[in-house]
């Protein structure tokens, strides 16, 4: 009853058979177990090598390798990520999405032989450096440094919230050179200089590591700058082509609440008679499908664009904006037809609940989402 339109007639037969084949997977092999992991802040590393042979990592990447799907499979992957967990979802988002896109889009060829392949096998695993203390919306303002010295450069700064650092083969960082241009820097692990430290405290996501980065004087070959990247545009233009998968991914955590809360309404009796049977509770539910149909016709439709070379920096920024914050109200809707019960980890529900506040906030807030919607449909930029 999530296909309310029958828009799985949409999907080919390759994007069907993906998505179905990772469903069947996080029911067996993540469900069970995710809970635990998650109340314990601990990532499962013993499953990336059933995930890695799934042979999903790289999404849309061609060669190397990579499955190279289609726009629509990679969003499907995502959403079946998050649907199962969003702290798995972040783990694979981090390390498909945004680690290996960005060497395929601005590596060198040398870069993409050397890094593509095992990442592609999760041999290696990668993370993506950008956030830091001072600067989270205002990434632009990164103060990260980096200078040339002979045949390598030299990084120091900070960085934050940055998914796989501890646990990761290589680290793109990005920081700011002498004339004032950001740049990537892959940053092997073991580099001397480098630290990551597992961030603590999480109330959201917390079954995926998160760390602080500390870089002092970090020395990098001159070959591990990502030549492609020249300014912060090209970060952006990373964030842009992955940020609709974000999309997906926030769709697949309202799938997963309202499934949660269907099933829950029509086997809890209270007065007689199943909770789902109530005008309030149908309504609810209904109002829930509702936004998901809705969310799924964007969802596809974007991808069609991303598909196409047509998706603009906006339109994914809409996606965002509208998904995570609809997501939030399916899930907040879920636990309250839940209950009591609702918050508790072995119903799922308060998982999705605590881990929904990530997904509205990273890779770019509901506020700042908002303003590149309105700096593309009005032409002035109101983030300085």
């Amino acid at each position: 009853m999530t296909d309310f339109y029958l828009l799985d007639e949409k999907l080919t037969d390759d994007e069907r058979a993906i998505r179905d084949r990772l469903r069947a997977f996080c029911e067996a092999e993540i469900m069970p177990v995710i809970n635990g992991y998650w109340e314990r802040a601990e990532f499962p590393l013993q499953l990336v090598p059933k995930i890695a042979a799934l042979r999903m990592a790289g999404g849309t990447i061609e060669g190397y390798g990579c499955p190279g799907m289609s726009a629509t499979a990679a969003g499907l992957v995502s959403m079946e990520w998050a649907r199962a967990d969003g702290s798995m979802g972040t783990f694979y988002g981090v390390h498909s999405n945004l680690a290996m896109q960005s060497i395929a889009m601005l590596g060198s060829d040398e870069q993409k032989e050397r890094w593509l392949p095992p990442m592609a096998d999760l041999d290696a695993i990668g993370a993506f450096a950008l956030t830091e203390p001072e600067h989270g919306s205002d990434a632009v303002h990164l103060e990260s440094s980096v200078r040339r010295d002979g045949d390598e450069y030299v990084i120091s700064g900070r960085k934050r919230w940055i998914g796989n650092a501890s646990i990761a083969d290589v680290v793109i960082v990005w920081a700011r050179d002498e004339d004032g241009h950001v740049g990537g820097y892959l940053v092997e692990k073991g580099t001397p200089g480098f630290e990551a430290t597992v961030m603590t405290g999480k109330t959201a996501l917390r079954a995926v590591w998160q760390a602080d980065i500390t870089m002092t004087d970090v020395r990098v070959p001159a070959e591990n700058r990502l030549p492609g990247c020249r300014n912060f545009r090209d970060v952006a233009g990373v964030l842009a082509r992955t940020r609709y998968t974000v999309a997906w991914r926030a769709l697949g955590m309202a799938l997963a609440a309202y499934e949660a809360a269907l099933a829950y309404a029509q086997r809890r009796e209270q007065f007689g008679k199943p909770i789902a049977s109530y005008q309030l509770v149908q309504d609810k539910l209904s109002r829930m499908l509702a936004e998901i149909t809705a969310m799924q016709l964007l969802c596809l439709r974007l991808s069609e664009l991303a598909e196409d070379g047509r998706l603009t920096a906006g339109m994914a920024s809409l996606a965002k904006m509208n998904h995570a914050a609809k997501a939030r109200e399916i899930v907040g809707l879920a636990r309250d037809i839940l209950g009591g019960n609702g918050i508790l980890l072995e119903n799922h529900v308060a998982r999705q609940h605590a881990d929904m506040e990530a997904i509205f906030t990273f890779e770019g807030t509901d506020s700042i989402q908002s303003l590149i919607v309105a700096r593309e449909i009005t032409g002035h930029n109101a983030i300085t």
